[in-house]
């Protein structure tokens, strides 16, 4: 076989991935000749499927034929349904050999020493409403703080923008306008406090009219956020009436941290005589937090204080071989050198449920997961869906046409360690090691959950691109194809495609991987959702979310 024509991931696969465009009669390996066009991402038959035949990728069941379908054939939506194998909790014996560690085991980051103990990546000042009825004034507050205080983002558009009106006032026709070109003049602004990176405003549309579940949930990610060794402090506006009290979030941080003594200000506007007066004490509050928050400086850590959420979005049919591979090997180094790990998404690891309770490290973590993947797939069926429903369209277009396909390839992302703990939404991680959390499949609600969990560092691997990052954690995107890192290179942070062209190794890579994640842990690479401010903040409201 022609590694660069397609390959088979598992000895055990009975369908190829075409790794470039098949032309028609290419012999692929012996005997075995394309039928049709196979466009590069796609899966190819490696022997005749009857209808109902399972069909096998990554060594596991990924769907099953509702057709005939020769060797050589391509196989899409039309003749593949869904299938994924049946789970019960854990029912053999799981052991793992760290990978090589190398030089890798004296390396240290610089990061932000919290007075609990804990190790950020960043120091950002957090400013959050407990309602949706409080989004008004966290405007005000970012309109009066980010600029003046040198965090406002560069903004090459509004020049344009009054380009094109001083061009029309001239008298431009729609042609003229057309063909104006932007200005490149970018405005940097150096920030008022060198140590404070960031000024981070999560809005969200919840906090009231929910169930009072949705209120305590919602909170708990917010004192997820809040004790996050990213944050150095938190501006919290409650309007004093909703469902998500503040009592209830001072609760959510007491579980996270007993002795929580971070700068917290907190103002109800119910309490205030005005929104001005509320307003101005909120300003005032914050900025004297923010020279306290100044103080801080990065120091030498252990890579073992490094926390890493994976996450894939836009996926393509190359993400289970390339970039996802790759984020799983730096994912065993980092388990290896003692620090941890968090994969989520629990719709796209249907049918790898077996393999993944195999690798708890109890019987008990096994169930929790069984149990809550069997509870999540049930609520989205009683909706008249369920995961087999989570591919999305551009998955579809690019090869991943079940939702056992996509997930098999996206569980690489966690690599082959032994899972230490499940965690249900919006619970912290507890251990070193790897561990599971329930979120959407959804990205945001996704990335949001992760750094919500404790995650100060993520990777986001994409094959079609997407503009997605978080407010508080450094999120580097890793493509899974060269094609996307040169046509989107202000996306894209770390390319895996010479994995495809058999140039590198995912060990190389992972190794290479983990590397620039030091460099992002120390501040010394800002990852690029990071310049374009790509802050998305998106709470799960439990309930039906593929």
């Amino acid at each position: 076989m022609d590694y660069k024509t397609a390959i088979r991931v598992d000895p055990n696969d009975n369908v190829l991935v075409a790794l470039k465009n098949i032309e028609p009669s290419i012999e692929i390996e012996s005997g075995l000749i394309t039928k049709e066009y196979i466009p590069a991402k796609q899966k190819l038959a490696s022997i005749k499927f009857e209808a109902g035949h399972e069909i096998m990728m990554y060594g596991v069941t990924v769907g099953a034929a509702t057709q005939t379908i020769l060797p050589g054939q391509l196989l899409n939506t039309e003749n593949v349904a869904h299938k994924a194998s049946n789970y019960t909790g854990k029912n053999s014996v799981f052991t793992w050999q760290a990978p090589e560690l190398g030089d890798l085991g004296s390396k240290t980051f610089d990061g932000y020493h919290r007075s609990n103990g804990k190790i950020g990546t960043a120091n950002h000042w957090a400013f959050i409403p407990l309602v949706f009825c409080e989004s008004r004034n966290l405007e005000m507050l970012k309109g009066a703080l980010r600029k003046t205080l040198g965090y406002s983002f560069d903004d090459p558009y509004t020049a344009f923008a009054q380009d094109l009106r001083s061009s029309f006032e001239s008298g431009a026709d729609n042609e003229k306008l057309r063909n104006l070109s932007a200005r490149s003049n970018k405005v940097s602004q150096e920030p008022l406090f060198a140590n404070v990176d960031g000024l981070k405003f999560l809005d969200h549309g919840l906090g009231c009219g929910g169930t009072r579940d949705d209120a305590r949930t919602l909170c708990g990610l917010i004192a997820g956020y809040i004790n996050h060794p990213n944050v150095a402090g938190a501006t919290i506006l409650s309007l004093g009436c909703q469902n998500a009290q503040v009592s209830i979030l001072e609760e959510e941080i007491r579980k996270r941290d007993s002795n929580f003594n971070k700068p917290l200000h907190i103002f109800e506007q119910q309490k205030y005589g005005s929104e001005r007066e509320m307003l101005n004490n909120a300003i005032r509050e914050t900025f004297v937090g923010l020279i306290e928050a100044n103080e801080c400086k990065r120091t030498p850590a252990p890579l073992s204080e490094l926390s890493l959420g994976v996450e894939c979005g836009g996926s393509d049919g190359f993400s289970g071989i390339s970039a996802n591979p790759t984020i799983g090997q730096c994912a065993d180094l980092l388990v290896g050198l003692n620090g941890s790990v968090i994969l989520s998404e629990f719709p796209e690891l249907c049918g790898v449920e077996q393999e993944l309770c195999n690798r708890c490290e109890s019987e008990m973590l096994a169930e929790k997961f069984a149990h809550l993947m069997k509870l999540y797939n049930s609520r989205a069926e009683e909706h008249g869906s369920g995961f087999k429903d989570n591919p999305s369209p551009g998955n579809i277009r690019d090869g991943l046409i079940t939702d056992a396909i996509k997930s098999a390839g996206a569980a690489k992302k966690g690599g082959t360690s032994p899972i230490v703990d499940v965690l249900d939404y919006p619970e912290q991680i507890r251990k070193k090691g790897l561990s599971l959390l329930c979120t959407p499949g959804g990205d945001v609600e996704s990335t949001t959950a992760m750094a919500g969990s404790g995650a100060n560092l993520m990777v986001f691997s994409t094959g079609l691109g997407t503009p997605t990052g978080n407010p508080i954690t450094p999120t580097l995107k890793i493509s899974t194809n060269t094609e996307l890192a040169n046509k989107l290179p202000d996306l894209i942070d770390f390319d895996t495609g010479p994995i495809i062209r058999g140039e590198s190794s995912i060990n190389d890579l992972g190794k290479d991987l983990l590397n620039l994640l030091i460099e992002t842990a120390s501040g010394r690479y800002v990852p690029k959702a990071v310049l374009l401010g790509q802050d998305d903040f998106l709470p799960w409201k439990r309930g039906v979310s593929l």
